[in-house]
């Protein structure tokens, strides 16, 4: 009887994929704190989760470029602030936003914020 071992057995933290490689061989390419192209581009796209798709669709909003580009920048301010989940107003909607993965979590229209209490946000702002 024999005692298998795996990489990650005789030396923690070592690839055993061939995918896992190619990505470490990518990465030692590069300078370090260098970000690839795809980070970079993923970084600056505003992402829409699930449920504030649905909430949007549901509520009839659509949203523009050019309001895209302005939650765009007002998430950048909220960064610059230290927030972490905030609420923007905007065009007569509301967003929470998780800023630090910049995604929109809900969205409600003029009629559905009416009467609402926002929690679990930490700023605000307000376009």
């Amino acid at each position: 009887m024999t005692d298998r071992m795996t990489i990650g057995q005789m030396y923690p933290g070592a690839v055993s994929s061939v995918a896992g490689i190619k990505r470490a061989e990518a990465n030692a390419r590069q300078p370090a704190g260098a970000k690839s192209f795809q980070d970079v581009f993923s970084d600056s796209l505003v992402r829409i989760s699930h449920h504030a798709g649905v909430r949007l669709q549901q509520r009839g909003i659509e949203l523009k470029p050019e309001q895209m580009d302005k939650i765009n920048s007002a998430i950048d301010k909220a960064a610059a602030k230290g927030a972490k989940e905030s609420l923007i107003l905007m065009d007569n909607m509301a967003m929470i936003v998780n800023v630090r993965s910049k995604t929109i979590v809900t969205a409600m229209d003029g009629a559905a914020m009416k009467d609402n209490v926002f929690t679990q946000i930490d700023s605000a702002v307000i376009l």
